[in-house]
């Protein structure tokens, strides 16, 4: 009898489903453990529930931008705003489409052979003669299951960071996982960090109607990304009425009835009516049998792993946040293809975080590839940089867009593109011929030759390269 290949894929998020539809495709007999849904915190708690707030708050914030200057009028003009929002309505909206997103997961993943499990999985220490391992199941009603593998793949996750001093209540006091539960939008929000999730957050509520405080413990907004970027957003929060408060670090949240007081390292106090924690993520690495078997953690507690997924236990992989190797969907999915390939013997390639894009789901949106500014200036890549405003495209002007540029980065001597970053409305979607471009080595002379619709925001794409290639040619 032919053997059948075992896997166990602890965590449902897109590491873990992504590899279970990989693994089951390819002929392996495949289990799915998770608590929650699958989808994981991407789809239930993260990503979808976020960015389907943050979509509301985009037609809020491109209406209350541009609609008198493009002759549009509502009702009285003479009002403070033209439109409102239900935040209830927003959220329930949130959480049904978080909800059926997750059961499409399911659905996909049943449909392509795999086993769905709902319970938490712990690795065994001990590994079998024949190089198997041992999974742990405790169900929702307490009953055990003992699962053999061949291999396993720990796509765990992880949770929102706590401060001893600012532990969130859920009504109050929030973490990003808990705001959906709010019927009634917050009138003075205070976000604590401004990092990726406290500047979408903020950004948000602050287009859908709230007086928002951003507390950021270092000199700018987005302190990890471009430079210019962070800059661009951070005009744009203050110029919409944002406070943003730059070297000020939180050091305790108190709940006072219906405030909360705000404490910063310095001593100064002020209240808000709700408080946003957006302070990190710590990996769900505890508790699930990790070090006994055998997988090193890094000093910060994420799972150790090399370019193809595999941790420091034979035959144990690892996929997504609980890696710290890059906090994104699109990185999770593919470390877990990655092991599922490996270990199946398909033919696979080392993560290369330099073709990563990745997007922040602000207004304008900030989307990055490749190279950065910081890499150029620190010496680790020799690289020209040009800088395009948007403010010169045609179709921006038709849009009533003033803010956001388009940055691209090339080798001196090829001309060949090593990155680039886009400010802009749907920065998302416009930045994904740079990361062609970067995959696939091409340089600054093909893009420009490349045919670009008039007008489009894709134009200062083909006009930023032109520049670069100009440049090229004129030093060579």
């Amino acid at each position: 009898m032919e053997h059948v290949t075992r896997i166990v894929i602890i965590g449902g998020g897109p590491g873990g489903y992504e590899a279970a539809l990989v693994a089951a495709q390819l002929g392996g007999e495949v289990t799915v453990v998770d608590r929650d849904g699958l989808g994981g915190a991407s789809v239930l708690t993260d990503c979808v529930p976020s960015k389907t707030l943050i979509a509301t708050a985009e037609v809020m914030t491109s209406f209350d931008a541009s609609y008198q200057e493009l002759g549009i009028t509502v009702g009285d003009s003479a009002a403070e705003r033209a439109i409102g929002v239900d935040l209830g309505k927003v959220n329930r909206r949130v959480k049904r489409l978080a909800l059926a997103q997750s059961h499409d997961i399911t659905a996909s993943v049943t449909r392509a052979g795999a086993r769905v499990l709902r319970g938490h999985g712990r690795l065994e220490p001990h590994q079998g003669a024949d190089g198997s391992r041992r999974v742990v199941v405790t169900a929702v009603d307490g009953t055990e299951e003992t699962l053999v593998a061949d291999a396993v793949l720990l796509a765990t996750g992880g949770h929102p960071r706590e401060i001893p001093d600012a532990r969130p209540d859920g009504e109050r006091i929030l973490n990003w996982t808990q705001v959906y539960d709010l019927d009634e939008l917050p009138e003075e929000l205070v976000v604590v960090g401004s990092g990726v999730t406290g500047a979408e957050f903020a950004g948000a509520y602050q287009a859908l109607g709230s007086r928002v405080t951003l507390v950021s413990s270092r000199d700018r907004v987005l302190p990890g990304e471009d430079p210019d970027a962070a800059a661009v957003l951070e005009d744009v929060f203050r110029r919409r009425g944002m406070n943003v408060m730059a070297r000020s670090r939180a050091k305790s949240v108190k709940r006072l009835d219906d405030r909360v007081e705000v404490t910063l390292d310095d001593g100064r106090v002020f209240t808000g009516s709700h408080c946003l924690m957006a302070v990190g993520a710590v990996p769900n690495t505890s508790g699930i049998g990790l070090e006994e078997a055998g997988v090193k953690l890094t000093d910060s507690g994420h799972i150790w792993t090399d370019k193809v997924s595999r941790t420091s236990a034979p035959s144990v992989y690892a996929a997504g946040d609980c890696t710290g190797v890059f906090a994104l969907a699109s990185v999770a999915a593919m470390q877990g293809r990655t092991a599922m390939y490996h270990f199946l013997g398909e033919t696979v390639a080392p993560l290369d975080l330099k073709t990563v894009s990745a997007n922040i789901f602000t207004d304008p949106e900030i989307a990055t590839v490749g190279y950065s500014q910081s890499d150029i200036d620190e010496g680790r890549i020799d690289a020209r940089a040009v800088k395009l405003p948007l403010l010169r495209n045609p179709r921006a002007k038709m849009q009533g867009i003033r803010d956001g540029f388009v940055k691209l980065f090339c080798r001196p001597g090829t001309g060949i593109v090593v990155g680039g970053v886009v400010v802009s409305p749907h920065a998302s979607e416009l930045i994904h011929p740079i990361s062609l471009a970067v995959d696939n080595n091409l340089t600054v002379e093909q893009i420009a030759k490349a045919y670009t619709v008039y007008p489009s925001l894709s134009g200062s794409l083909a006009e930023v390269a032109r520049q670069l290639h100009t440049r090229k040619a004129a030093d060579a």
